[in-house]
């Protein structure tokens, strides 16, 4: 039997390099990433993802922002998810803090948008991950190749999400969601709040990790992945 096609979703400011290290490591298993750069709505880019996304049933992985578009995907069309993993991301709208810090950031991106990814990048990783070159080098890597007016989009999108919690009880494909121990940005207790009202769902809380589990435990999460997937 075939082995369902794998479409990631990758999060703010991020592209598909974020998820190269389960790209590698999911041998055997069509993956494709979306763009995810090009609309300031998370329903116009849930629209975007599923263009470009297998044709078909497909499983369905979105990291932080990500996340938020694969929830708005498993309204949209959810006869097309077979399963859905949800990786440092929750389902609560922004709150009014979280808001005037996303203005503050697009303002700093108009005046130096080098420094956004440099503000960011404390609360992305773990503390033991902070000196780990090749972590902040991807990081910056991927934040100017999504580039300024991407990043302002975004935000819009994220910034304007409704709350998906009222939704989590409606799906019904198998659903794994990983959290990261040491997350500063998507604390553990939300992403328990997010597997609780999502039937079945598997969590798992990866020790020793930051926000941005694919880079920082890539063998983990590629494991876990692999089993979500059934190999």
């Amino acid at each position: 039997m075939p082995q369902t096609p794998l479409l990631l979703l990758p999060g703010l400011l991020e592209d598909a390099d974020v998820f190269e290290y389960q790209v590698k490591g999911l041998g055997g298993v069509a993956v494709s990433a979306a763009d995810l750069t090009r609309s300031d709505s998370i329903g116009a880019l849930a629209d975007d993802a599923l263009a470009q996304a297998p044709s078909g049933r497909f499983a369905l992985a979105g990291h932080s922002m990500g996340g938020y578009v694969a929830l708005e995907i498993l309204r949209r069309a959810p006869e097309r998810i077979e399963r859905l993993a949800l990786l440092n991301t929750h389902a609560r709208p922004d709150s009014q803090e979280s808001i005037q810090n996303r203005r503050r950031l697009m303002a700093l991106a108009e005046r130096d948008f080098p420094a956004v990814s440099a503000e960011l990048f404390p609360r992305l990783v773990a503390p033991e991950h902070l000196k780990e070159a090749g972590i902040a080098g991807k990081v910056t890597e991927m934040a100017l190749g999504t580039g300024k007016e991407a990043f302002l989009r975004q935000q819009r999108a994220i910034m304007g999400r409704i709350d998906s919690r009222p939704h989590l009880a409606a799906i019904r494909c198998p659903t794994l969601v990983l959290a990261g121990r040491h997350d500063a940005i998507m604390p553990v207790e939300v992403l328990e709040e997010l597997a609780r009202g999502i039937p079945g769902a598997r969590l798992e809380i990866i020790e020793n990790c930051g926000h941005l589990s694919p880079l920082e435990q890539p063998d983990i999460v590629t494991r876990l992945l692999s089993e979500w997937l059934g190999r």
